[in-house]
């Protein structure tokens, strides 16, 4: 009767030790997520000086990542492609790269409720765009 006692108060021992490393685990990766997050600045890209071609740009907040193909021809962006987007709640930013090439600017409204998403997808855009300036 005693051993069965131990076993249970060791399992359930185990079981709290687990909850309170998940848990610390999960706060700091919320940290490491909101400081990511309130880091990124969307500067505008000026598209005069990226060159034509396909580039790819990516963000990654570690709850919320994205990747992107950008297209630009006469220094224009033809083309943004969402490849992927690893998000919580932001499936409605994912019309950011309409935006993006309709204002041929990275100055667009982020999408309310999904501001987070708005800002890894501009960021990936602007990582896209910035990797085809020439100097």
């Amino acid at each position: 009767m005693a051993n069965a006692k131990n076993i249970i108060i060791i399992v359930i021992s185990i079981a709290i030790l687990a909850g309170v490393v998940y848990g610390a685990k999960y706060m700091l990766d919320l940290k490491k997520y909101k400081e990511t997050i309130n880091g990124i600045n969307i500067e505008n890209v000026d598209l005069s000086k990226v060159k034509d071609g396909n580039y790819t740009g990516n963000c990654d907040a570690t709850v919320i990542g994205a990747e992107v193909n950008v297209k630009v021809e006469n220094h224009k962006i033809i083309n943004v492609e969402l490849v992927k987007h690893k998000n919580e709640r932001g499936k409605n930013a994912e019309i950011i790269p309409e935006r993006v090439v309709q204002a041929q600017s990275l100055q667009v409204d982020t999408v309310s409720g999904a501001t987070n998403s708005s800002k890894v997808i501009l960021k990936a855009i602007e990582n896209a765009l910035e990797s085809g300036e020439s100097n």
